[in-house]
């Protein structure tokens, strides 16, 4: 199991929640009501922790398939929890007009993360 690509994708994807969590600060300020903008920030946190603990399981794996199933979940979770609250968040200005749809994601992104901090539970160190 060669670590490094799992330790790139964890950065880009820390990097990503950076640039999205200045992009909706900056440049989405004044474009989204304070609820939408409450909502944006709401999938940055989750994003931002989630990918430091991308980080951590990545530098951690040692050929465990327990981090590698959590390392998945948790990697899902933000691109379905995250994902899905940045497009929420922002349906008005790209043009979504029924977003009832994305709602319905977000819980589906929150049982990835579950599922990845709870499988955790099964991981037993090598002494």
């Amino acid at each position: 199991m060669n670590k490094d690509k799992y330790v790139k994708l964890a950065a880009v994807v820390g990097a990503l929640a950076v640039m999205l969590g200045a992009f909706g600060a900056h440049g989405l300020q004044y474009k989204l009501t304070d609820y939408q903008l409450s909502i944006f920030k709401i999938g940055v946190q989750y994003h931002m922790i989630h990918a430091v603990l991308l980080l951590f399981l990545s530098i951690v794996m040692h050929h465990s398939k327990v981090i590698l199933i959590s390392y998945y979940c948790i990697l899902v979770g933000i691109v379905l929890f995250a994902g899905s609250l940045y497009l929420l968040a922002s349906k008005d200005i790209l043009g979504i007009s029924d977003g009832t749809w994305l709602g319905m994601i977000t819980p589906l992104g929150g049982l990835s993360f579950i599922a990845g901090w709870l499988n955790l539970v099964r991981y037993k160190t090598h002494h």
